[in-house]
């Protein structure tokens, strides 16, 4: 196995951060999907959207920068861009669909940009739409990652 000691003690704190984000993020993402997409939301429907959208974009972050990115050091992988990660993140099976991780990278950057209130609406329509592939990447990961627990490893 190519991992040290403290790199599986990391790891096992990112992935105990991972679960517990995802946990979260799949509750608000059921609620949200009662709500539904609408033309207008009332004050506490507004509220679960935007904590949603948060949610959502920590999730895509815990995994993709730190939990994709340790699982690389750890396979002894070449560092490179976040699109490099995403890519071989695809290629060990993490995720189903690069290009879907891409976009889900962009939507994680328009919901930490964006202010506009017509531009928000689309942001919830799409992490409705995101949130299925980010939460089985989660599951994918997870899965793994327990490839490390028995010593095996790629890479």
């Amino acid at each position: 196995m190519n991992a040290s000691r403290s790199e599986m003690e990391l790891l096992g704190r990112e992935l105990a951060l991972l679960r517990q984000a995802a946990e979260i993020t799949r509750r608000s993402f059921e609620r949200c999907s009662r709500i539904g997409v609408k033309e207008d939301y009332d004050g506490d429907e507004l509220d679960a959207f935007e904590a949603f959208a948060s949610r959502f974009g920590r999730l895509a972050d815990i995994l993709v920068q730190r939990v994709f990115r340790l699982i690389e050091r750890i396979d002894l992988d070449d560092a490179g861009t976040v699109r490099d990660r995403i890519n071989r993140a695809e290629k060990k099976g993490l995720i189903e669909n690069a290009q879907t991780f891409a976009e889900i990278r962009t939507l994680r950057n328009a919901i930490a940009h964006e202010y506009l209130p017509e531009a928000i609406r689309t942001i919830f329509r799409q992490t409705l739409r995101y949130a299925p592939p980010l939460l089985n990447a989660v599951d994918r990961s997870l899965a793994y990652a327990r490839r490390y627990e028995s010593g095996e490893s790629r890479g």
